[in-house]
């Protein structure tokens, strides 16, 4: 059942209860502070979630042969394999940090274009360069993280 609002607050007035004027004076007020608040969670959230996403890989392959390995992905994105592909080198990248390079040579692009007819490769095979750009190893995907990083010549993490 509902009542006017002069009449329920007659009726707790009556009953000795006191009513808080402030909660009822400026709706618009708290509207305002609600909506603040939910855009702050909002934009904290998506920070985290930002900064927790992987680095993307170079596309351009000036890399290869300049004093660290490097594994090249050759990326056909049209090819289940190729996103979990990528998600084990991510694995990889994130144990060895800066000890090799990641590069990707995605089909339809020049560079990877380029890079893919250079080796006579097919998307999705992954090309392993020693330090000096040596193609040292290849093989098709999926290989997981830890047979990648067997792979790469570099210091144990």
């Amino acid at each position: 059942m509902y009542l006017p609002i002069s009449l329920a607050r007659s009726s707790l007035k009556k009953e000795g209860l006191k009513i808080n004027e402030k909660d009822n004076a400026n709706p618009a007020r708290r509207k305002v502070w609600v909506f603040i608040g939910v855009i702050t969670a909002i934009s904290i959230f998506l920070g985290v979630l930002i900064s927790e996403l992987p680095g993307g890989f170079k596309t351009t392959h000036e890399q290869i042969g300049t004093g660290k390995p490097a594994l090249v992905f050759a990326l056909d994105p049209n090819l289940a394999v190729s996103a979990s592909q990528t998600e084990q080198m991510n694995m990889v990248r994130e144990r060895l940090g800066e000890q090799a390079f990641f590069l990707i040579a995605k089909i339809g692009t020049p560079d990877g274009d380029q890079l893919i007819a250079k080796y006579r490769s097919r998307p999705p095979e992954l090309l392993l360069f020693d330090p000096s750009g040596r193609l040292i190893k290849r093989q098709f995907a999926l290989i997981d993280a830890n047979q990648l990083i067997q792979w790469l010549p570099v210091a144990a993490p």
